[in-house]
């Protein structure tokens, strides 16, 4: 790797010590270095114009937390560039340098020291009235949630074309492996090993007796239904794509997930296991 593009999260690292002593170190070791710094959080706003980004970049380093690097993911999926999160959060799954071991992974991505993993992603559609309104990428989840007052959401489910279930519920999250230990988990959905291929449904909150998250395969295509609300009340639904790209649902309108043809590659520097990362975590080191 010789050209590097760092995609920074001001807030997390605002006076850019962080940025500017990875690309010190890089430099000095007569690495190519182009930055993106991102200055405020706004709605619906790119951390980065992918069109931006240099032919020849070889990696981005994405400076923030899991939440940065999803974005990231997403604004660069065409891009078909590897990525490596350095985490200037609290507690990231994805992000996997932390803020102590910043040189030790530098030096390691210098000398080669690394391997590639390969996430499955999704691809969501939201079609309305059979027309398309919205059709975009996640790495972690697509998740059909209330976005007004305490209401319940009626849904239904099908895989493949033929239905599944009725829930009524606070919504329903769509997952990769990479998010299984997203939103999936804190709704208490199953964790998964991330370089597996499947599908997780995890139903928010249902109002009713079959709580169960659905392991499905990751060739299954998934689609939500919104029903009318069984009071006749205005519905207030988004479908939230990794948590960043928001999109408002009426009744009747479809959300169609499914694999998608595009991955996205994970700078990997340790050979920690994911098991042995996910005690770590669970146990608050």
């Amino acid at each position: 790797m010789e050209h590097f593009y760092i995609i920074t999260n001001q807030e997390k690292d605002d006076k850019l010590e962080v940025t500017n002593l990875v690309q010190k170190m890089l430099e000095e070791n007569g690495k190519r270095v182009s930055m993106y710094v991102r200055q405020c959080i706004l709605d619906g706003v790119s951390y980065t114009d992918a069109q931006t980004i240099p032919e020849d970049v070889d990696c981005i380093l994405v400076l923030g937390g899991d939440g940065t690097l999803l974005q990231a993911a997403r604004d660069v999926v065409e891009k078909e560039i590897p990525l490596l999160g350095i985490n200037l959060g609290t507690l990231g799954y994805l992000a996997e340098v932390e803020k102590t071991g910043i040189e030790k992974a530098i030096n390691q991505l210098i000398r080669g020291e690394y391997h590639l993993e390969d996430r499955m992603m999704l691809t969501g559609q939201v079609i309305r009235e059979g027309k398309i309104l919205e059709d975009t990428y996640a790495l972690n989840d697509v998740s059909i949630t209330r976005g007004g007052s305490l209401q319940i959401i009626n849904f239904d489910i099908y895989v493949n074309g033929q239905f599944l279930n009725s829930y009524s519920a606070d919504g329903i999250i769509i997952s990769t492996p990479t998010g299984s230990t997203g939103y999936n988990m804190s709704a208490g959905g199953p964790i998964v090993e991330p370089k597996a291929n499947l599908i997780v449904l995890t139903p928010i909150c249902p109002h009713t007796f079959n709580t169960r998250s659905i392991i499905l395969s990751a060739e299954d295509v998934v689609v939500v239904e919104v029903k009318p609300a069984r009071d006749g009340r205005r519905l207030e639904v988004e479908a939230n794509f990794d948590g960043s790209h928001r999109v408002l649902l009426q009744q009747g309108d479809r959300i169609q997930v499914a694999r998608s043809e595009k991955t996205t590659g994970i700078v990997k520097l340790s050979e920690v296991s994911f098991l042995e990362i996910l005690h770590k975590k669970m146990s608050g080191q």
